[in-house]
């Protein structure tokens, strides 16, 4: 993601409450450095003299064999690896377990432009946090025309053309106690090569809805906050067409599915014509993909079914039909 900087970092660890309870004690004019990966360094060899292959575009985090390190040098009064660390154009420093760094330490970041910054939180914990959140800043991205609701816990997006009937579609699902996540525009992101994650592409503009006949509405006002939420994993996907009677509809449940970001997920093609209760059939659709989460597939077990009841069929006509003696 171009032109995020360690304020925007800090800016959005505030909207997440804190969790990586980040503040910043030295060094602010480096703030507006860019962060150019998601990737995170342990500076211990560079600490000791070994700058090979040193990951100076990551952010360095220090922890406790870090900070007991650097104490170290401060009293052999050897900090050249530690001026020679700073030299590099690192985004920034962060010091876990609320340690403060020596005058001596900060005068050396302040001089070379680099931001400190201090977190409460061990190195593991820290590290886990920062990672999954860089992770979601730097996740390649798409927007997609459509409506991303929550339905039972499955993140559904449903799809298909202008007119099709996707937000009133959404509309009946939220009366009916879902939640909204997007309607019209969804901004997805590849997290990690393994998981979609959906949300608005304006969060001011995500929970209104453009109903014909009625205008903009405003979900959170009308059915109250729990009929929404600011994002969800896609895990399923609906696309709704015009009902064509000369087209061979699914009927026995064979998985289809449509690759988003390279991220395979679950497709549905629902046809709409005048009778069909669509929200209902994604309702159903979203208890089958959470049966499926769990183990049991319906079309599967109809299947063996079938083959059961052919064999014992087949098995009984043996029997009787068969004249041979033994």
């Amino acid at each position: 993601m171009a032109g995020f900087s360690i304020l925007d970092l800090l800016d959005m660890d505030l909207k997440e409450h804190n969790h990586l309870r980040l503040s910043c004690i030295a060094g602010r004019s480096g703030l507006s450095r860019i962060l150019v990966t998601s990737k995170i360094s342990r500076p211990g060899l560079p600490l000791s003299g070994y700058f090979e292959e040193f990951s100076h575009e990551s952010i360095q985090v220090f922890g406790r064999g870090e900070i007991h390190y650097i104490e170290m040098l401060e009293k052999q009064n050897t900090l050249d690896s530690v001026k020679k660390l700073f030299s590099y154009p690192i985004p920034t420093c962060i010091f876990c377990d609320d340690f403060t760094p020596s005058p001596q330490i900060i005068e050396i970041a302040e001089r070379s432009g680099c931001s400190v910054l201090q977190t409460s939180l061990d190195s593991a914990d820290f590290s886990r946090g920062l990672i999954q959140m860089l992770d979601e800043v730097f996740a390649e991205t798409i927007t997609i025309h459509g409506v991303l609701v929550e339905v039972y816990g499955i993140g559904v997006l449903i799809t298909g053309d202008s007119g099709v009937g996707k937000s009133e579609t959404a509309l009946e699902l939220i009366d009916r106690g879902h939640r909204l996540i997007s309607d019209d525009t969804v901004k997805l992101r590849n997290i990690s090569d393994t998981f979609l994650i959906g949300s608005g592409e304006n969060p001011s503009l995500a929970h209104h809805m453009e109903i014909r006949g009625l205008g903009i509405l405003n979900l959170a006002n009308l059915f109250g906050v729990g009929s929404i939420r600011d994002k969800k994993q896609v895990q399923l996907l609906a696309h709704l067409e015009e009902w064509d009677s000369t087209k061979n509809y699914e009927r026995i449940g064979e998985e289809m599915t449509e690759r988003l970001l390279g991220i395979e997920v679950p497709k549905l093609v629902l046809p709409v014509k005048p009778g069909r209760n669509v929200p209902i059939i994604i309702e159903t659709a979203a208890r089958n993909e959470r049966l499926k989460k769990l183990g049991y597939y319906s079309a599967k077990e109809f299947d063996q079914s079938v083959l059961k009841w052919l064999e014992s069929e087949s098995a009984r006509n043996l029997y009787y039909n068969n004249e041979e003696t033994f």
